[in-house]
């Protein structure tokens, strides 16, 4: 009824390190199957009976699946993937282009452009000065609005 006991030191250093290349191994498989199945779901060419084709073929005999998954479209894998993000390093861009408020401006631009569109004739004296307490009162255009848009061209 005695069962052994194995310490840390019964366990050798050449299998400590096997069984973290093991490890390893098994973290990057899981890390290869995911990134497949985000980039089945990802690809806008590709029909819905296809991807579930895919999908089927990597849940049911997934190293297969995988290995000719990557053989067959892994070219095109890594182009979705930076196509997806330049998208998004875009976005960021035109976002904080906006000042980071989704495209709304201040006052202070709101005034300063309409000073600008009065400068250049496109709107009177008496236009400006209406669009102008709009737009101290709070009720002023978000974006181009009828205030900005050019009398009598």
């Amino acid at each position: 009824m005695h069962a052994p006991t194995y310490l840390a030191y019964d366990f050798p250093l050449l299998g400590a390190l096997w069984t973290m290349f093991v490890f390893f191994l098994w973290v990057m498989w899981f890390a290869l199957l995911f990134r497949v199945i985000i980039d089945v779901f990802r690809d806008d060419a590709m029909s819905g009976w296809a991807k579930a084709g895919w999908l089927v073929v990597c849940t049911f005999v997934p190293f297969l699946g995988v290995f000719l998954y990557v053989l067959v479209r892994g070219k095109d894998m890594g182009r979705r993937e930076r196509a997806q993000a330049r998208a998004q390093r875009e976005e960021l861009r035109e976002y904080f282009a906006d000042g980071g408020d989704g495209g709304r401006r201040s006052s202070v631009d709101e005034l300063a452009r309409l000073s600008e569109i009065r400068a250049k004739g496109d709107i009177t004296d008496e236009e400006f000065r209406r669009a102008k307490e709009l737009v101290l009162s709070g009720h002023g255009p978000a974006g181009p609005g009828p205030s900005s848009q050019p009398s009598g061209s």
